[in-house]
């Protein structure tokens, strides 16, 4: 079982620690806060809620999580240390010398600083070399990107391991070319952090309004494709080159403060306390963390579909994860239902009983040999009749397995049988199914392919022996 260490258990820490843990790793954590151990089991619960949403697979089964006293039991065999303690480079070198002194040598130390250089943190250490900046962003159990900031100091092997077990729990590592104070995104934040306090020191706007700006514009452009490639479209079909000959002239006025960052005078943190206070005060830190959290799984399940930005880093993730244990019949789809699945009664909708036994069929069409590449050749099997059975609830969270039979397979026919089980082995819904397989460039039917006949046959032999399943052959009000 890999093992990861995490020392400083705030947001930052506890977000770590689910990261690690929902991905399989066991995690042991140091913090003297006495209510450290409440805190984190705060942010599990947010991540234990939203993490498994954003993908259409189950997730490694959780590690072990652990509260240590003593620093020598949290580092003591394990393959990861993230520190996050507080931004004071004094009380870093210190952790670090505690850190170093019982930590395996070729354990990875990371730090979430998100201003420090690496050659900073690794000043006077005893292993330098062990220091790297992997700095995260909240929450860290959902939102991918870490900032991975090597020094001259650092070997290229720790950067490269350091890289790929990142890459391995889901995330998405950005080694940084150079060191810089704040590394990348932070000065971004910093550039638009410091024109909206002038914005709102001078009555342009309020916090709210500045806000809707942000997430009613550009801030949905962003999140699939940044700021670059969003100015290279806004240049038309001439391209970057056009835009920036446009616009590039107006980055000489007037315009910017960023230079200049307006006086922290006791009026204006009561100014933009009090109109944050009136923009979302009526909900709980808790209840606007869920609020976000359910915002960015449905955002990036979307972009799922396409693949873009963080979309097609869960999609990757996805394909490095286990598949389930073979059982009599092929488990097609085992994953946990996300809270965008549920309705107003609290139950998965309708809708998605339809769209699992979907995700079981296209999972079927794989094992036979009629994946992607076959689909793009100009074949593919098309859904021409389902019956469901309603059996029982599901609900957020649960986890699903979903089992197929097939019933029959004659010529172009494909006529499946899926059982949906939930986390108690109760069957909650059965969905019959019956396919046509076409040729997608003529939009009319044909026969398969041979090796995929093949596949389809042995499976049809095979479950041959198993008594006809109950439901099967229904009609609506049987």
């Amino acid at each position: 079982m890999k093992t990861a260490a995490i020392i400083g258990g705030g947001v930052i820490g506890g977000g770590w620690a689910a990261r690690f843990l929902l991905n399989g790793w066991d995690v042991r954590v140091f913090d003297p806060d006495p209510q450290a151990e409440r805190k984190i089991s705060e942010v599990l619960a947010n991540a234990r809620r939203s993490l498994p949403s954003l993908y259409d697979k189950m997730l490694p089964a959780e590690g072990v999580l652990s509260f240590h006293d003593d620093m020598a039991d949290a580092v003591a065999g394990t393959s990861w240390i993230q520190e996050s303690v507080p931004e004071q480079l004094d009380l870093k070198h210190k952790i670090y010398a505690q850190i170093q002194k019982h930590a395996p040598k070729d354990a990875i130390l990371g730090s979430s600083t998100s201003g420090f250089r690496a050659s900073q943190l690794q000043d006077g250490a005893l292993n330098p070399g062990q220091i790297i900046v992997a700095h995260p962003f909240n929450p860290v159990y959902l939102l991918p990107l870490v900032e991975l900031v090597p020094s001259p100091q650092t070997p290229a092997s720790v950067t490269e391991r350091a890289t790929s077990l990142l890459t391995s729990i889901g995330m998405k590592p950005l080694v940084i070319r150079k060191e810089i104070d704040a590394h990348i995104a932070d000065r971004l934040l910093e550039a638009v952090w410091r024109e909206g306090l002038w914005l709102i020191k001078d009555g342009i706007c309020t916090t709210e309004e500045l806000d809707d700006s942000i997430r009613y514009g550009f801030g949905l452009r962003w999140a699939q494709m940044g700021l670059f490639e969003t100015y290279r479209i806004a240049g038309g079909e001439a391209g970057m080159k056009h835009f920036m000959a446009q616009f590039g002239p107006a980055l000489k006025w007037p315009w910017t403060k960023l230079m200049d960052v307006p006086e922290f005078t006791e009026e204006l943190v009561d100014l933009i306390a009090s109109q944050s206070d009136a923009q979302s005060g009526h909900l709980s830190i808790r209840e606007l963390e869920r609020l976000r959290d359910d915002n960015l799984v449905g955002m990036m399940r979307a972009l799922k579909k396409s693949g873009s930005g963080a979309g097609g880093l869960i999609t990757a993730h996805e394909a490095m994860l286990p598949d389930p244990e073979p059982v009599d019949l092929p488990v097609t789809v085992s994953r946990r239902i996300p809270q965008s699945w549920t309705d107003y009664n609290g139950h998965m909708n309708e809708a998605n009983y339809t769209e699992a036994s979907s995700q079981a069929t296209d999972r079927f069409m794989e094992m036979i040999g009629c994946d992607a590449a076959y689909i793009a050749s100009g074949r593919s099997y098309f859904t021409v009749e389902n019956h469901i059975r309603f059996l029982n609830e599901l609900h957020e969270g649960d986890e699903l397995t979903i089992t197929t039979q097939v019933l029959k397979a004659e010529g172009k026919k494909m006529h499946l049988f899926h059982r949906l089980t939930g986390p108690d082995g109760k069957l909650a819904a059965t969905v019959e199914t019956l396919l046509l397989h076409m040729d997608t460039n003529a939009r009319a039917t044909s026969l398969p392919s041979e090796e995929v006949s093949a596949m389809l046959t042995a499976y049809a032999d095979a479950h041959a022996a198993l008594s006809l399943p109950e439901g099967a052959g229904r009609h609506v009000g049987q």
